[in-house]
């Protein structure tokens, strides 16, 4: 495993004083770490790690809910784009796809991914973070959301306080990129005004599946704009990182979040952006979070939670290469994001 480091941005550099060159400087490293590596740290003192622990602690309870408890909040016939998709569910994209599986074959052994032998065994809910549109082409994608009935008092203003700075910071991190790559910094923000943006974070249950090189989350890339992680309790999310021959163990510092490239990115950049691949597998590392959470919280539920958030292009928003980056319509072509969403949710078993 990997000792490189991601490229540490400074978010509050940028706020402070947007024409600093400083400021300036801090988004050309955005842009550069995005280019050469898809992902890069954040560091931001306005995210709250109390709001993480509570959004943590309300995900762990809500996992340890009987089984026929969560299946309610389930909406298959919105391809599970709100509400909880159950565990063995979604199956990874790689699992079936050449292109995917030849990239595999050519990293080197030592790097490559677990192998995938099917659906991932996670839970996940999908929380909408933001304004629905008023009218939109993708109804789907855009549904009302789902409130998990025994939590009804508290899971709203849970979610949004923790989705809603996840947000924030992405958005920051998206108006940086704008600038970084000579673009003006509304760019790339204004193409998800009113995007399906989710607080998505996954559960998988540490007592039954708690042993080294169980997969949680099989090789995959994100199909979205950018995707945000903040600090989960138990380890296990490797990357690699574009243009590095290096699989990585990410951990991310307190006053940190992780973000990574996803698809929709890769498509505007016409290939200069590549979204960034990763997996999540139970390692030593974790199983040594499992054994000391039995001793410091014992009372707690045995769940491993991502803190995750998907930023996304607005569905009714065309999705092509922007200037200045090269037209790449052989692999790139103009295509609506909603389109392109319900294309990749086909591919994982999400929508039918």
């Amino acid at each position: 495993m990997s000792s490189f480091t991601l490229p540490i941005i400074d978010l509050e550099l940028f706020t402070r004083d947007k024409t600093a060159s400083e400021a300036i400087n801090e988004c050309q490293k955005v842009a550069n770490a995005l280019r050469e590596y898809g992902a890069l740290l954040v560091r931001n003192s306005g995210v709250k790690e109390e709001d993480n622990a509570r959004f943590l602690d309300l995900l762990e309870d809500y996992y340890a809910q009987p089984l026929e408890v969560k299946l309610k909040d389930a909406r298959p016939d919105l391809g599970y784009q709100v509400g909880v998709t159950p565990e063995f569910t979604e199956e990874p994209k790689c699992h079936r796809d050449i292109n995917c599986q030849k990239l595999i074959s050519q990293l080197p052994e030592e790097i490559r991914p677990l192998p995938i032998s099917g659906p991932d065994p996670k839970w996940r809910f999908f929380w909408r973070i933001g304004e629905i549109p008023k009218a939109t082409n993708y109804p789907r994608l855009n549904a009302d959301p789902v409130i998990p009935e025994a939590f009804k008092d508290k899971w709203p203003n849970i979610m949004d306080e923790w989705g809603n700075q996840m947000h924030r910071v992405v958005l920051g991190v998206a108006e940086m990129a704008s600038v970084g790559f000579g673009m003006h910094a509304g760019k790339l923000p204004d193409l998800t005004k009113n995007g399906p943006h989710l607080l998505a974070p996954t559960g998988s249950d540490l007592d039954k599946y708690g042993k080294i090189g169980t997969i949680f989350a099989g090789f995959h890339y994100d199909l979205n704009f950018l995707t945000i992680h903040g600090k989960s309790r138990y380890p296990g999310l490797h990357i690699w990182p574009h243009n590095e021959d290096v699989k990585m163990q990410v951990r991310v510092p307190d006053g940190h979040l992780l973000v990574q490239a996803g698809k929709q990115l890769e498509w505007i950049t016409g290939g200069e952006v590549k979204a960034g691949f990763h997996e999540v597998v139970v390692t030593k590392d974790t199983i040594k979070s499992i054994e000391d959470a039995k001793k410091t919280r014992p009372d707690r539920p045995l769940w491993r939670i991502s803190s995750t958030f998907f930023l996304h292009v607005a569905s009714d928003q065309i999705l092509q290469p922007l200037e200045p980056f090269k037209p790449n319509l052989s692999h790139y072509p103009p295509t609506f994001a909603g389109d392109q969403v319900k294309h990749e949710l086909g591919l994982i078993e999400l929508m039918k």
